[in-house]
């Protein structure tokens, strides 16, 4: 029953589909478009939606469509790094200080409030103009600004868990601290870090978006989709659509990756499965 009930959260099934679609756009971008990244057609410059070009051209006659579904490796790969490193960061120094508190605690919550009293577009901005442009070095601006907030979850969750009966008894057999940590009380803690990662996925593309769109994301003639918003604004006037279509294509993968974040929070989060089987009753 519980498993047919997940499987009806409608937040999880259109987000999980919206994901899926743009991940297989990605991989199989070769095969999804006869045009190359950089080809251009300067007689077909601002073309419609035709059989020949799906979503048009640009202002240098490359194929839009070629260039979105080019530009989600883009996101997605910056995502995939950032994400998977802000998760490993935060959740090691949630969990050592959740677990150890004291001194322990006090130091790595102070150093994590001093990267939350940055504006996050700021620092990333600072880091890309002090890195330079590039795939690792966008990644790395992300990740700095974006561990900090598994910190402060892992680590209130973290202070929940090792009051559990089944840690105690793990510290009086003498378990070392590094077994009850992830031994006990990670595989306990892995429900919200998935839900934060699912949303941190949203956020790491936005923030990729925002880079490109600013001039400091990965330099042309990269198909970013924030390049392609960038120069589609310049054109607002008489080619509004160019832009339209690039910005509609973040607004909806961002969308598909909060709708899964939401779905999966609800299926993880036990509390709202009694809550949903007590309204069923």
């Amino acid at each position: 029953m519980r498993l047919s009930r997940r499987f009806r959260n409608i937040s999880l099934i259109l987000g999980m589909s919206i994901v899926l679609a743009i991940v297989i756009c990605a991989v199989f971008a070769p095969y999804l478009s006869a045009h190359g990244i950089e080809q251009m057609d300067m007689r077909n410059r601002f073309s419609g939606p035709t059989l020949t070009h799906w979503l048009g051209t640009d202002n240098f006659g490359r194929d839009l469509w070629t260039r979105l579904i080019y530009g989600a490796r883009v996101s997605l790969t910056i995502a995939c790094i950032s994400v998977t490193a802000s998760a490993l960061i935060g959740t090691t120094v949630g969990l050592a200080a959740g677990y150890f508190g004291g001194w322990t605690d006090l130091i790595l919550m102070r150093i994590t409030d001093i990267f939350l009293g940055f504006p996050a577009i700021v620092l990333a901005l600072a880091i890309v103009a002090v890195l330079g442009p590039g795939t690792i070095n966008v990644a790395i601006a992300i990740i700095v600004v974006a561990w900090t907030e598994y910190a402060r979850v892992v680590r209130a969750t973290t202070l929940v868990l090792r009051e559990q009966n089944y840690v105690q008894a793990a510290k009086a057999l003498g378990a070392h601290p590094v077994r009850i940590l992830v031994k006990e009380i990670l595989p306990n803690a892995i429900g919200p870090i998935i839900v934060l990662a699912s949303l941190g996925f949203g956020t790491a593309i936005i923030s990729e978006s925002a880079l490109s769109f600013l001039g400091f994301g990965l330099p042309p003639p990269a198909p970013t989709w924030g390049w392609t918003l960038a120069y589609g604004t310049r054109f607002m006037r008489d080619e509004p659509w160019l832009a339209i279509i690039a910005g509609a294509t973040i607004m909806v993968t961002v969308l598909g990756f909060n709708l899964l974040g939401d779905g999966l929070r609800d299926v993880l989060d036990p509390r709202h499965l009694s809550r949903s089987a007590g309204k069923k009753k």
